[in-house]
This record gives structure tokens, sequence and C-alpha cells, in this order.
């Protein structure tokens, strides 16, 4: 029973490093069974992200964390994610407000993701992506390691026109081809939101449940006013901060529905 979210530090983490397609990025490794990539959220991996990562090496599963920006373990504030927000704006490897157009960490992650299924029990491995990297989730599953992925609150491309609000998060070619995944049986997705979330518009989880139907699952998490979570309208992340370990709370019980279904796919 706790009123704050989970976190923990990289105690017992094994740090190393992870190099493909012209990039290379420190990963934290920690657990054992099917493989599941944890990308962080603005503005790093905080304790918050460390929380999460830790509650799945409980459950089960061998976690890979990459730390693509930030100070790994730092906690998170107000100018820790602005600045951080601010270098991916104009960032090559990320291209925060590209529609259609590939992006380099794409790459990197994808060969992280078949790194980690060749190295690890299971059928294929999870990628999880949550706010800035929501969308890069759905995009590693291009890759046929992939066989699950949870798009929480997936805020790229940033939605500031009609073309981006519609946007599924990756270019339009790459959906597609996960969809043709998704056909044959190969992978399904789940995708989170809060109700109220500006920056996370319900057309993008509009736009991937058109191509891919009853491959995703979408649950989302009610922040309208006197909600029975109690959360405010500017809820945002659903997976890390917002969760309350008490039986019942709506984050508590999505990050269990995770489990679940990265269970239902992997194992």
């Amino acid at each position: 029973m706790t009123d704050t979210a989970p976190t923990a530090t990289l105690a017992g983490w094994h740090r190393g490093g992870f190099a493909a397609a012209g990039l290379a990025h420190p990963v934290f490794e920690k657990g054992s069974g099917p493989g599941v990539v944890l990308i962080p959220e603005v503005p790093g991996v905080t304790p918050e992200v460390l929380g999460l990562a830790e509650h799945l090496v409980e459950e089960g599963f061998t976690v890979v964390v990459p730390s693509p920006f930030g100070d790994p373990g730092r906690p998170s504030s107000a100018g820790y994610a602005i600045g951080s927000v601010a270098r991916l704006c104009v960032s090559r490897e990320f291209r925060a407000f590209a529609t259609d157009a590939p992006r380099p960490f794409t790459a990197w992650l994808r060969a992280l993701a078949a790194d980690l299924a060749a190295r690890t029990s299971g059928r294929g491995v999870g990628v999880i992506g949550m706010c800035f990297t929501g969308g890069f989730a759905l995009a590693a599953a291009v890759d046929p390691a992939v066989s699950a992925s949870v798009m929480s609150q997936p805020g790229v491309p940033f939605p500031v026109s009609r073309s981006r609000r519609v946007n599924g998060g990756l270019p339009a070619l790459e959906l597609e081809e996960v969809g043709r995944r998704a056909d044959r049986g190969e992978v399904c997705a789940l995708g989170l939101r809060f109700s109220e979330d500006g920056v996370v518009p319900r057309e993008r989880f509009a736009t991937v449940a058109a191509r891919l139907g009853d491959a995703f699952e979408v649950i989302e998490l009610d922040s309208s006013a006197g909600n029975a979570g109690g959360f405010s309208s500017s809820a945002h992340s659903v997976l890390t901060s917002e969760v309350r370990e008490r039986p019942g709370h709506p984050a508590l019980e999505a990050r269990e529905r995770v489990v679940a279904f990265l269970r239902e796919r992997l194992s």
C-alpha cells in the first residue's frame, strides 16, 4: 500500500553497451526468462522507469533497458525533462516531428531486440515504449524477433498538426509491415493512454487499430474530472509515475495487464 510510484536503483543491473546501425548506447540487463526491451520515457532511465523494470524482472522476464538519452538513474525534474525534450527535438536519431521518414534509432532498437531474442527463452521478445519512445515499440515489431509491442502514451510525432495527430507513431510503410505480421498472427500490440492526455491524441490509436484490428488492444484510463482513480487531467505516465501499489488502482491494473499480455505472447 503506497501513495507514491514504485522506484528502484541500478543496483544489481549489469551495464553494457550495444552497437548497431551506426549507433551505440548503454544498456542495462537483469533477470531470466523471456526477453523484454523497456525503452525509457523522457527524461531517461529514472527511478520510476527502473521501478517498472524491477517489477518485470520479478515477474520472470529478462529485461534490457537501453539508455539512448539522459543520465541513467537520475531522478526526474522539470528542468531535466525540459532539457531532454529540447535535445531530442533536434536529434536526427529520433526525428520527433517526422511522420513518414525512417528514424535511425528504430534500426538500432530492432537489432537490440533480435540480439535479446537470440539469447533468451520464449517466442520472441516484447518491446515496451513510453511517452517519447512509445511509437518506437511498435516500429520495432517490423523485426520477426518481436512478438509483443506495448505503446504506452506514445507522444511522437508531436501532435502539432492534424497529420501528426492521426499518425500511428511510426511511418505508414512500417505500420503496414507490422499489420501484415499481425494478419499472420506473428505479433500483437497493446496501447495505453489517459483519456484527457492531449500529448497522446485518441486518433493515434484509431489509426493503429484500423490496420491491426483485433491484434491491437487499447486501455484508456479515465482522467476526466472526478475520476475514480484520482488522476489529474494532466496524468500521462500510465506505467510509471501514476502507478500506486494499491489493490484496484487503475494504473496498477494496467501494469498487471501488460505483464499478462507479455506472458501470453512470449511464454
